[in-house]
């Protein structure tokens, strides 16, 4: 029997894991499935779309097909930022620099500049990821005060993960009767490693047994919401 194979590097391993989104190819890492993601994507996204009976997603600002290669959609991206001010078209800009990814060379200075302009139109992910800047230290000097500034801006639009960092933080801080609400707050929103944590401060005596029970309630209501609505997007796109 023939051994499966790295689509990038051609490795044969074990732990070779398949592209969640097609199942066609299969990877021995991370950084072998970002090298391979340019001659791998159209077809991924054509397989993708037969495996969930979906139709293809079409850009909502030019109602086109997603871009082909990296150079289109670059040019779609500071289009949006030049027609609409798009922010969110930022802070995708600002992702390309702090990863290195998309043909762009990692430059953390840039990609701060990137996401303080998101934030300034209120992106919450612009902030989530200027706060994660830095606190890291990434393009700017670490600033912890600021890190919890966007942060906590973040969390209050939303951003669940931005609500685990900052009980991660005050938990660090030995605040943790303040960490223990923060991670309340995203369990109850469905996080699981916040559920843990939270497991873990009512057996340490750092949450009473009521707010235990209600959180593990809540956080089940609503993982099950999201189970709920995904099946009925997936219903819907199969026009059941």
């Amino acid at each position: 029997m023939e051994m499966e194979s790295c689509a990038a590097c051609g490795k044969a391993d074990v732990s070779l894991k398949s592209c969640k989104a097609c199942k066609l190819v299969k990877y021995c890492g991370v950084d072998c499935q970002v090298a391979h993601r340019p001659a791998h994507k159209k077809a991924c996204r054509i397989r993708a779309a037969e495996l969930y009976n979906m139709p293809r997603f079409r850009c909502p600002f030019c109602n086109m097909d997603p871009a082909d290669d990296d150079e289109e959609m670059i040019r779609r991206i500071f289009e949006r930022i030049e027609k609409y001010n798009d922010p969110e078209a930022m802070d995708q800009l600002g992702g390309f620099y702090a990863e290195g990814t998309n043909g762009f060379t990692v430059d953390h200075v840039k990609a701060v500049e990137w996401y303080q302009r998101g934030s300034e139109l209120g992106h919450s992910i612009a902030h989530y990821n200027l706060a994660g800047a830095y606190l890291r230290g990434e393009g700017v000097q670490v600033n912890r005060k600021k890190a919890i500034h966007h942060y906590q801006i973040a969390a209050m639009m939303g951003v669940v993960d931005a609500r685990c960092k900052l009980g991660a933080m005050e938990g660090l801080n030995g605040n943790h009767d303040r960490a223990m609400r923060h991670m309340m707050m995203a369990a109850r929103c469905g996080d699981n490693d916040s559920l843990v944590a939270i497991k873990n401060g009512f057996m340490m005596g750092n949450v009473t047994k009521e707010d235990y029970e209600i959180t593990l309630r809540e956080h089940k209501a609503s993982r099950d919401e999201e189970q709920s609505d995904r099946r009925d997007r997936i219903r819907a796109a199969k026009g059941l």
